[in-house]
């Protein structure tokens, strides 16, 4: 791996601002109507997904149709508008209904724990070993720096788990990091939320999602109760494997480089977005594929600029690869099958001890 010299990583630091203050100056109606558009469109899949998931009694086609459009319903609100709204890329709005610190979206997870730990530990310790626990969840070993254990043997089948359940494993996240209900506290451990909030956040969160999804809807369904329990659960478990399956070609390719903590003591703003740059995976795809992704298929642009509007990530990761073969970085990119699947390798090649001069 090429390190830059100190001037090389000042250059980078003011081409990459440039960068990033020329979108922020161009933010303004256009990206107000396009996320009002999704919106829009979001609500739509989930009202007629519900309707049409009750005709199912006329014809299963209906039933069917309906699970896709809940699932797309799901995927948009999850992806392109809650992940986005809640990093703050339209708080400029000052809308209260897609505001950061107002926002609450349709997951098991509550935002404001989401924020706390992706928000604030992921983008800022972005794969640092030890410090960004969003590096394999703490379910997962897929670096050589994080010691073997033998449930990491069977970590394929945790990982699968993990997709299908993958909202509750964000919702479980930050409790786990704290040992709330292990009483095994980290020394030194510097908890923003006392362990009685986070538990009453959770169940909270976790009693909403369950009474809306598995009792209210099914309910007034009526004889159709079970079908549309049925039907929920399925969009649930779609959304789950989508977005969990975007997020870890975004972060765990073969490619994405991992950080010692020592590392990155001091680390200057240059040095912070070539970590930015190293951790981080796109893939590629068409335009209805990138807003599904809720534009993590650029994942790079996401991590160096988290709070520009989302959908501008395409036009600007055009500038941010040429600057990379200006610095001679490594710009990692590929289609979404073969990305997905140097993620699949990346979880089995580790799920064995290895020497670390094997990986090198």
């Amino acid at each position: 791996m090429k390190k830059l010299n100190e001037q090389q990583y000042i250059e980078l630091a003011k081409d990459l601002d440039a960068i990033r203050d020329e979108a922020l100056s161009q933010v303004g109606e256009k990206d107000a109507k396009y996320i009002r558009k999704i919106i829009r469109i979001q609500r739509l899949a989930e009202i007629f997904g519900r309707i049409t998931m009750v005709l199912g009694f006329i014809h299963p086609l209906f039933w069917l149709l309906g699970v896709m459009l809940l699932s797309l319903s799901k995927i948009l609100d999850n992806m392109e508008i809650g992940h986005n709204v809640l990093h703050g890329q339209y708080d400029w709005m000052n809308d209260a209904n897609i505001n950061s610190r107002t926002y609450e979206w349709d997951i098991a997870s509550d935002a404001g724990s989401w924020k706390r730990v992706h928000n604030f530990e992921h983008h800022t310790y972005t794969n640092i070993i030890g410090k960004d626990r969003d590096y394999g969840y703490g379910l997962l070993r897929l670096s050589d720096d994080i010691p073997w254990k033998k449930k990491n043997s069977w970590q394929l089948f945790t990982y699968v788990n993990l997709s299908l359940f993958f909202e509750w494993g964000i919702a479980y996240h930050e409790l786990a990091g704290a040992r709330v209900f292990f009483g095994r506290k980290k020394p030194n451990s510097n908890q923003q939320v006392s362990d009685k909030e986070l538990k009453k956040k959770f169940f909270s969160k976790a009693f909403r999602q369950i009474f809306k999804d598995y009792v209210f809807f099914p309910l007034i369904a009526g004889p159709m109760f079970l079908p549309v329990l049925l039907g929920n659960l399925t969009a649930n478990f779609i959304r789950n494997l989508w977005t969990s399956t975007i997020i870890f070609c975004g972060h765990f390719t073969e490619d994405a480089h991992t950080f010692s903590q020592e590392e990155c003591q001091d680390e200057n703003r240059g040095q912070w977005y070539y970590r930015q740059m190293l951790g981080s995976s796109n893939f590629t795809g068409r335009r209805w594929f990138h807003i599904l992704t809720g534009h993590l298929s650029c994942q790079i642009e996401h991590h160096l600029f988290p709070d520009i509007p989302a959908h501008r990530y395409i036009e600007i990761s055009k500038k941010v690869e040429e600057l990379a073969g200006k610095y001679q970085i490594p710009y990692n990119s590929g289609s979404f099958i073969k990305q997905y699947g140097t993620v699949l390798r990346r979880i089995y090649t580790y799920s064995f001890p290895r020497k670390k001069a094997l990986a090198q």
